[in-house]
């Protein structure tokens, strides 16, 4: 079977090939991976050299594609599916989560208690459905609620800690400072983090910080960081049961969408001088068991 992956830099596509590989091997399957750097150019040469490799099944990450790839899944009669994101009108199987509503799910914590006050620090958008849908979800949320979010305070940078580090410094020079930030994934939160600890800030007394993912370095860095939880190694496993069903014949589920858990952790209080701050009051309960449909 085979795997493309944007990245094999990332924690959390380590973690899902990891259970998508152990599901597979079980079977008798063996794998073949391949990254793409984000970018759909390569995406389809490397989906072309898997298929010409002979692979029976093959797994791919997100929608940023063009429709000339699942052509040719179809055409070879390739069983695929997609994951890390949802798209409940997708003609193919679909394991993931709606990207942006998880993040407006995130921004209205932050509103909840209290911050009017928002930067986002980004993945870089093109090519990449994924951080695009929840700069999407940020801004829907702030919108709903009536929070202006300029466009100074939107900064897309790689998935690294020194890019972050760089875009939290520029958010932190602005005038009017933000009070939360909210970040495409945990490499970027901890970027953030580290710069506002390099240049003295107390987190989150002066400022919170979110990530998304919930990779192990978020729950062990100090204070820890508030992001959301992706099952990634279940993910791999459950995507490696609906390739190896559909290899067989069976008929796999069409899409499955997951809830990601809030987890609650020390880079977010109340903003410093609010009502939410004066009165002492908590941060809401995380999530505690995700729910799913199909």
């Amino acid at each position: 079977m085979g795997a493309v992956i944007p990245t094999v830099d990332s924690a959390l596509f380590a973690k899902l090939v990891d259970g998508l590989q152990q599901a597979i091997h079980q079977h008798g399957f063996q794998l073949l991976l391949a990254s793409t750097n984000y970018s759909p150019e390569r995406e389809a040469g490397e989906v072309l050299a898997l298929i010409e490799r002979g692979v029976d099944a093959m797994l791919l990450v997100g929608r940023s594609r063009g429709p000339q790839v699942y052509e040719l899944l179809r055409s070879r009669g390739i069983p695929f599916v997609t994951t890390c994101h949802y798209d409940g009108t997708a003609p193919w199987p679909i394991l993931g989560w709606d990207n942006a509503a998880e993040a407006e799910r995130l921004a209205d914590y932050l509103l909840d208690i209290g911050h009017r006050r928002f930067g986002v620090i980004a993945g870089i958008t093109n090519d990449n459905d994924r951080a695009a849908d929840r700069v999407a979800g940020f801004r829907r949320a702030l919108a709903r609620r009536g929070v202006a979010l300029p466009a100074s305070n939107v900064i897309e940078r790689p998935y690294t800690v020194p890019e972050a580090r760089t875009a939290m410094a520029t958010l932190l020079r602005l005038t009017e400072r933000p009070t939360a930030v909210m970040c495409g994934n945990d490499i970027l939160a901890y970027g953030a983090l580290q710069e506002c600890l390099w240049q003295n800030m107390r987190v989150p007394e002066e400022i919170s910080i979110t990530g998304f993912d919930n990779i192990e370095m978020a729950a062990h860095c100090r204070p820890g960081i508030t992001t959301l939880h992706v099952p990634a190694f279940e993910l791999g496993q459950r995507a490696a049961a609906i390739l190896l069903d559909a290899n067989s014949g069976d008929s796999p589920p069409a899409h499955v969408c997951i809830d990601l858990e809030l987890i609650v952790r020390g880079t977010t209080a109340p903003p410093r001088g609010s009502v939410s701050a004066r009165r002492g009051t908590k941060a809401p309960p995380a999530s505690l068991i995700p729910s799913e449909s199909s």
